[in-house]
C-alpha cells in the first residue's frame, strides 16, 4: 500500500519534469493529477478511522502499563549494568547483572 502511494505521488512530479508537445497531453496530465488526488484522499478517509484507533489503544496501554514501567526501570537502574538477555534450554530468559569490574571495564581490558 505505501508503494503504491509513493508511485502514485511520483507521477505528477515526472508530469512537471517532462513539457507536453500539445495542450490535450497538458490536459490529460492534468487530470491524471486529480485522479491521484482523489485516489489519495479516499485511502486517507479509510486509513483515518483505523489510525486514530490505534493511537487511542496506545494511549490506553501506556496509561495502563506505565506505572508498572515505572518501577521496573527503578529496580533496574542503568541497562547498561546488566549482560545480554540469555535463553536457556527449559525457555527460561535470564539477565545476568554484571559484577563491579564489568562495570568498571566494560571493554575487559586491563589499563596500565
Amino acid at each position: 500500500m505505501v508503494s503504491l502511494l509513493l508511485s502514485l505521488s511520483a507521477a505528477p512530479l515526472a508530469a512537471e519534469t517532462t513539457a507536453p508537445a500539445d495542450p490535450s497531453a497538458e490536459e490529460g496530465m492534468s487530470l491524471i493529477d486529480e485522479g491521484i488526488k482523489i485516489i489519495l484522499r479516499a485511502l486517507l478517509d479509510d486509513v483515518q478511522p483505523k489510525m486514530e484507533e490505534l493511537q487511542k489503544g496506545l494511549d490506553e496501554a501506556l496509561a495502563e502499563m506505565g506505572p508498572a514501567l515505572k518501577d521496573l526501570l527503578l529496580k533496574i537502574d542503568d541497562f547498561r549494568n546488566y549482560h545480554p538477555p540469555e535463553v536457556l534450554p527449559n525457555g527460561d530468559i535470564i539477565i545476568r547483572r554484571k559484577t563491579p569490574a564489568e562495570i568498571e571495564n566494560p571493554d575487559g581490558q586491563i589499563e596500565l
